[in-house]
């Protein structure tokens, strides 16, 4: 029998919680519950202080010389590295760079060039689109590269391995419902089938513990705007395994990549290392904003982090479906926290406008089309009192029927 918890042992969750003192660090709008930090975390204090620092004292005052004297043109590697220690990356294989977008194409590009006898794309169809769309964009590029899509092609991305996929590109959360896969095992499908493997990091870094290098993976990208509070349009990351590091190419060579890029030579020469998997001059405010977000992570316990985030998505499912049962939510989310990220999902015929209500009330989650309702768990910020609060919102929005009103089925551009 589900045992319910009351407010009593809510707030009691609080109390024993070891990274309770983290909320402090961030700027939390009074009134609100933030659920969101899956599409964009909160700002942190760390993070302003940086970018004030940057802008200031760096931009304003170093000026130019701020390249060399204030580290800007390292900047991308070592932040690369300090995501690298939240992902399970040793030194050296992790940089900052451009965007979610642009580093699947270079990943993509990069395993087909390792596998040239070979012309098979394996994605997911249920992927977040952008992945799909670069996906489809690399292999315009290539004449005879063909895309394969788990749910479209095969019911099970396992099923679409054979010897003619050259790479796989897979979310190790997905997107929408959260499922989290098993990255070791399908990493040792791949490889058992000659093929490499590109994972998508998005909404796991920051959310839950990763072993790229234990799990023998090829290449993974990321974004750092969402459970590492890097700020909206923060610069993404891609991870490339040292033993590709030599041979890998990546078609964007712009000048950062280049092995001298200031002897402003006429042909590229490609950097030794990670390096070469940068394109262009890197927005270094940006940079700055992420500097102040990961300087809180190296006061983090990850397994500790991994416990709390399942304490609390646990929490909160527990509550709506003992709350708000019969009235209208399923849940989309695995139950089994063991495959589940760091969110969870519930589908609703009038998912939209329910959602706009909460927002309104000050709970802020998000939608995504056609029917799901989604709310992200940050744990270095989010509490348990505010799970409970969450939750009791939700549960007067549905029963009286408040969502019904004409305003909330509104579309806006950003949903």
């Amino acid at each position: 029998m589900t045992v319910i918890p009351d407010l009593a042992a809510v707030e009691a969750m609080d109390a024993s919680d070891p990274l309770r003192g983290m909320r402090d660090r961030f700027i939390l709008p009074e009134g609100v519950i933030y659920l969101d930090g899956n599409s964009l975390g909160a700002a942190s204090k760390a993070a302003y202080d940086e970018i004030d620092k940057a802008a200031r004292e760096e931009w304003g005052q170093d000026l130019i010389r701020a390249w060399n004297k204030d580290g800007w043109f390292e900047m991308p590697l070592e932040l690369g590295d300090r995501i690298g220690r939240l992902i399970g990356a040793a030194p050296g294989q992790t940089v900052v760079a451009d965007t979610t977008s642009i580093n699947i194409y270079k990943g993509l590009h990069a395993a087909l060039g390792l596998r040239p006898d070979r012309s098979v794309i394996v994605a997911e169809g249920g992927s977040f689109p952008t992945d799909l769309y670069m996906a489809e964009g690399v292999a315009s590029t290539r004449p005879g590269t063909t895309l394969r899509l788990e749910g479209v092609d095969a019911p099970e991305i396992e099923d679409l391995i054979d010897d003619k996929v050259a790479v796989i590109l897979v979310n190790h959360v997905n997107y929408k419902s959260g499922e989290l896969r098993d990255m070791a095992t399908l990493t040792r499908k791949a490889h058992e089938a000659g093929a490499l493997i590109v994972w998508d990091l998005c909404h796991t870094a920051g959310a839950l513990p990763v072993d790229l290098d234990g799990s023998n993976a090829d290449f993974a990208i990321g974004c750092t705007y969402k459970y590492l509070n890097g700020g909206p349009g923060a610069p993404a990351f891609i991870y490339v395994a040292t033993r590709h590091l030599t041979e890998a190419r990546q078609p964007l060579s712009g000048w950062w990549a280049h092995a001298r890029p200031f002897a402003f030579e006429q042909s590229f020469d490609a950097s030794a290392g990670i390096r070469r998997f940068q394109c262009g001059t890197q927005p270094i405010l940006s940079l700055r904003a992420l500097k102040g977000a990961l300087d809180i992570w190296a006061e983090v316990d990850l397994d500790a982090l991994r416990a709390k985030s399942i304490s609390l998505t646990d929490l909160f499912i527990k509550l709506v479906e003992s709350r708000c049962e019969g009235l209208g939510l399923t849940l989309e989310s695995p139950r089994d926290a063991s495959r589940r990220g760091s969110q969870v999902s519930f589908e609703h015929d009038h998912a939209y406008p329910i959602m706009q209500a909460l927002i309104e009330r000050g709970v802020i989650g998000d939608f995504r089309a056609p029917a799901t309702i989604r709310f992200g768990f940050t744990p270095l910020y989010t509490s348990f009192g505010d799970v409970w609060r969450a939750v009791e919102v939700l549960e007067d929005i549905l029963r009286t029927g408040a969502w019904k009103e004409a305003r909330f089925a509104v579309r806006s551009a950003v949903t």
